[in-house]
Formats: structure tokens, C-alpha cells, sequence
């Protein structure tokens, strides 16, 4: 019955709900920009909130008669934003301006000599985490790269606050990192086959 608290704790929320705040998000250095691992390191604890992506794929409606069916068409991935806290050290916002300047120079309007067309692309990772602090879920979001370094408001009304600014990535494609255990996915495979991302993706 739909009114059984006892059927809903049975067969509901089993473990207690997966929680938006146990999340972190992993990004190793893109080559030939001169980024730092200290900075790198420092973004993990200061992202703020991120997402686990969208899936999408688009329609295509098909006219007939005035009327009109939709087929399944095109798989596309929407734009990846985080918010980061600044600290007063900026090093983490540089990070990003300097990775930004090297795709298009703010005053020459070329690309940085040092980059090539891939080598400033990153595969990022967001890790979704149990209560019991284990990776429960992963998405790699698979040749990233900023192209939206959000401003920082400033008011001097904005006491008892630490700044933040909004980053925004773009990326080719999405694939599952870590997946599920057997246990908490219930068996089920819903990536029908796939396996993790430094494996072959496609059926198994």
C-alpha cells in the first residue's frame, strides 16, 4: 500500500539517502600552462558545489500530416559549472586566468605557443561519497577546459562573507569512473556493459 511507512523504509531510501554535501571534485594540471600543484591541490578543498552531469540526448521531430513523432537523436553535453571560495592569496582564481590567457591572450589574441589543440584539455572527476566517507559514484567529465572565469562581487555590504566566483567548464563527453558496488546499484549494470573510464567503453 502506498500509505505503509513500512514498505517506504523497507524498500525507499534504504540507506538513507546519497548527500549533495559529500562530494569533491579531482583536476590534474593541463600541460605546457605552468600550473602549479599547490594550486591544483587547493581547488579540491575550495570548490564549494559542483554537479554530477546531465544526460541528454536530443529529438528530432518528424512531420507527417501535420503531425509530428519524435525519434531519438544526437547525445549532447551541457556546459559544467562550479563555484570556488577565493582566498586572499587569489592563487587558485590565477590558476584559472592563467589557463584562460594561454587558449586566447587577453592583448595578442593568440593562442599560447606552449599549448597544442589537446594538450590544454583535462579529464576532471567529481567523487560522490557515502556517509561512511567511500566513493559510491564518479563521473569523469573527459577533455574539459574553462571557458567562463565568473566575477567577484565586491560590496561593502557583504560583511561576515567569503567571496566566490563561478567557473565553467566545457567538455567533449562524459564516462562513469568508479561505479556502484553491487550492493547499493541493487545488480543492476545501467551503463548496459560499460566499464571504467581507463577500460574499453562500449558492451562488455
Amino acid at each position: 500500500m502506498p500509505f505503509n511507512i513500512s514498505n517506504f523504509k523497507a524498500n525507499g531510501l534504504v540507506y538513507g539517502g546519497a548527500r549533495p554535501s559529500l562530494f569533491n571534485v579531482e583536476m590534474p594540471a593541463p600541460a605546457g600552462i605552468g600550473i602549479d600543484s599547490v594550486s591544483l591541490d587547493k581547488f579540491r578543498f575550495v570548490c564549494r558545489s559542483a554537479a554530477l552531469p546531465a544526460s541528454r540526448v536530443s529529438e528530432i521531430p518528424v512531420p507527417y500530416f501535420s503531425r509530428k513523432i519524435k525519434v531519438a537523436g544526437q547525445r549532447d553535453f551541457e556546459d559544467w559549472p562550479v563555484a570556488v571560495m577565493n582566498d586572499e592569496d587569489f592563487s587558485v582564481r590565477a590558476m584559472f586566468e592563467a589557463w584562460s590567457n594561454a587558449l586566447n591572450r587577453h592583448v595578442s589574441n593568440v593562442r599560447d605557443p606552449n599549448i597544442s589543440n589537446e594538450n590544454y584539455k583535462v579529464d576532471l572527476t567529481v567523487n560522490q561519497y557515502s556517509k561512511d566517507g567511500n566513493i559510491i559514484r564518479s563521473y569523469v567529465l573527459v577533455g574539459a577546459f574553462p571557458t567562463n572565469i565568473g566575477a567577484i562581487a565586491l560590496n561593502w555590504d557583504s560583511a561576515n562573507q567569503i567571496e566566490e566566483f563561478n567557473v565553467t567548464f566545457a567538455y567533449d563527453y562524459w564516462v562513469p569512473g568508479v561505479e556502484t558496488s553491487d550492493k547499493k546499484a541493487g545488480g543492476v549494470n545501467v551503463y548496459g556493459g560499460l566499464t571504467r573510464v581507463d577500460g574499453p567503453i562500449g558492451p562488455a
